[in-house]
């Protein structure tokens, strides 16, 4: 199988608690064996500042999608605007999308409306969709099935948290799942006993970065170089090694993101 080397999937290079360190940033992954890194777009009013790190950096891509936090401040009458961005040689997914019915910062109706106009973005530039769902299971897999009806497309759970339900549901349409730090917290062990289900060849491994620091650095700002904690915590839960889970992952990351050029 391919090289050895890790994969952020999802992490935020554009928000504030980097200003001024992306350079460092990206220096510590490359050092820690994490040779690619996708920075997920959250508001189309700051995807310019998302797309010009990617630009700036020949490792890192980005992703064009309006949260579902956003979706309220940013709702999208049809998948136009997403489909335009597409187009940059950089921009390698569509999103982040999905629900979250736990905060619930945009009505729910808007939430799911935007999510349809990612799907129709996804499935038009064959660009992987990223899915963000918290506590919206049941609508999320009746949304994603209806969806897959009217025409493929590919994508992935990203930071998955949810139920057994979800990953079969997930699994069955042909999407991945994405493990973030979350599965490496002392209460995930339900989260864990589901990872454990997914296939190797379906696993994606990730940070959110900022976000959800993967233990042993919990509390500090996350980055993309801690990756390689959810990568030992997963290699552990599935009894393969290390290596095996690097080159695995990687290559899942490779087929689903087939516009992303293999680092030099």
């Amino acid at each position: 199988m391919g090289e050895n080397f890790l994969v952020d999937s999802h992490c935020h290079l554009d928000f504030p608690e980097y200003e001024g360190q992306v350079d460092a940033v990206v220096a510590r992954a490359r050092g820690a064996g994490v040779c690619v890194c996708v920075s997920i777009g959250t508001e189309l009013k700051r995807f310019a500042g998302v797309r010009a790190i990617a630009e700036k950096f020949p490792d890192v891509w980005c992703c064009v999608g309006v949260h579902p936090h956003e979706a309220e401040k940013e709702f999208l009458d049809d998948a136009r605007m997403l489909i335009g961005e597409a187009g940059h040689p950089k921009v390698v997914g569509i999103g982040e999308t999905g629900l979250d019915y736990y905060y619930e910062h945009s009505p729910r109706m808007q939430q799911r409306k935007n999510f349809r106009a990612h799907i129709e973005a996804a499935r038009q530039t064959r660009l992987p969709l990223i899915v963000h769902t918290r506590d919206a299971d049941e609508d999320t897999i009746e949304i994603l099935g209806k969806e897959m009806q009217q025409g493929g497309f590919t994508g992935l759970i990203h930071c998955f948290t949810g139920t057994q339900k979800l990953a079969d549901a997930a699994l069955a349409l042909g999407l991945y799942i994405s493990v973030s730090g979350i599965a490496t917290f002392k209460n995930s062990g339900p989260l864990r006993e589901v990872i454990k289900s997914v296939p190797l060849d379906r696993l994606l491994v990730e940070t959110d970065a900022p976000f959800l620091s993967p233990v042993p650095n919990r509390g500090k700002t996350n980055e993309p170089a801690f990756v390689i904690h959810t990568a030992k915590l997963l290699a552990e839960l599935k009894g393969v090694e290390p290596d095996e889970l690097a080159s695995t992952t990687t290559e899942n990351f490779f087929r689903l993101f087939s516009k992303v050029q293999r680092p030099a």
